[in-house]
């Protein structure tokens, strides 16, 4: 008898959600499925930025100990919160469809982002949101923002700040996108945002088969390219990178950015290559910035941290 797949997920509103998309496109295949929710250390600390906890994976890490004790036999990602360098064991088992990539900015009032040119408050919890917004607005002050979507959201309308960034997929996923907010065209997204994955064990070969019945090509190979950019940047070290690709005319678009985390300096890369000549072309994207002066910027970056 075909078992039951054990879908983990974290127990937030955006986390269930995924997991549910997930569970509904399996059991229209005729797979038998259940959740499991657990709430993962980054989803316990908020009262810390991510990057002053030094923990790599902090919202996928319980998933993963789940997985490999047996708990659970896929989990459920945002696939910006995945590293690039999976556990021994674990595999990337499908990435869906992938949803709007872009950053917006939820202000409050009748403020627009043209207002900003004078000193205000912002909020975010990203590095890459924080530094690309000093960038572009060198006078503001950025405060740090932790929590789930409904609790970012509700502590925007509780402080004085003029806004906050957020990831327009996942507002969009659970209807809290409002009104009152403007696309950042110009920021660019988190390597893989807007794209969910599943995790699967190597060895669980019936987990394995279903999920690639879920996988999106395009959204495999355009996130590939992104992933590869940033783990070749980082080299295990938390910085404020930016990355996207997209596919087109049978060509991978990619736009890709390095900055310090105070937004004062950026180095970017903007190339286009043929589909079958994708191969490294992330890490080929990430070494050019790197051998420009994006590995001191990168230790700056490290001592900094």
């Amino acid at each position: 008898m075909a078992k039951t797949i054990r879908i983990g997920t974290r127990d937030s509103e955006l986390a269930l959600w995924q997991a549910h998309t997930v569970q509904d496109q399996l059991n229209k295949l005729g797979y038998k499925t259940e959740l499991v929710s657990v709430k993962s250390t980054g989803d316990l600390i908020l009262d810390k930025p991510l990057y002053e906890l030094g923990i790599t994976g902090i919202f996928t890490k319980t998933l993963d100990v789940a997985m490999i004790n047996g708990t659970v036999d896929i989990a459920v990602h945002s696939m910006k919160d995945v590293p690039t360098q999976l556990p021994k064991g674990i595999l990337q088992g499908a990435v869906l469809p992938r949803a709007a990539q872009e950053d917006i900015f939820v202000f409050k009032g009748e403020k627009t982002e043209a207002a900003f040119e004078d000193a205000t408050t912002i909020a975010t919890g990203s590095l890459r949101r924080k530094a690309q917004w000093l960038h572009k607005y060198p006078k503001h002050q950025v405060v740090d923002l932790r929590g789930n979507v409904n609790t970012r959201l509700q502590k925007v309308a509780d402080n004085d700040w003029a806004g906050a960034i957020f990831a327009k997929a996942g507002l969009e996923r659970i209807n809290l996108k409002p009104e009152n907010h403007i696309v950042l065209d110009w920021m660019i997204p988190a390597p893989a945002q807007g794209a969910m994955v599943i995790a699967v064990m190597q060895e669980d070969s019936f987990c394995r088969e279903a999920c690639a019945k879920l996988n999106d090509k395009n959204a495999e190979l355009a996130t590939r390219v992104e992933r590869e950019f940033l783990r070749k940047l980082e080299g295990g070290c938390t910085a404020p990178i930016g990355a996207y690709a997209k596919i087109k005319d049978e060509h991978i678009h990619f736009h890709g950015a390095l900055f310090s985390l105070d937004g004062s300096q950026k180095m970017e890369i903007e190339e286009a290559i043929p589909v079958r000549e994708s191969q490294d072309f992330g890490a080929l994207c990430a070494l050019k910035i790197l051998e420009s002066g994006g590995r001191e910027l990168m230790e700056t970056i490290k001592k900094e941290l």
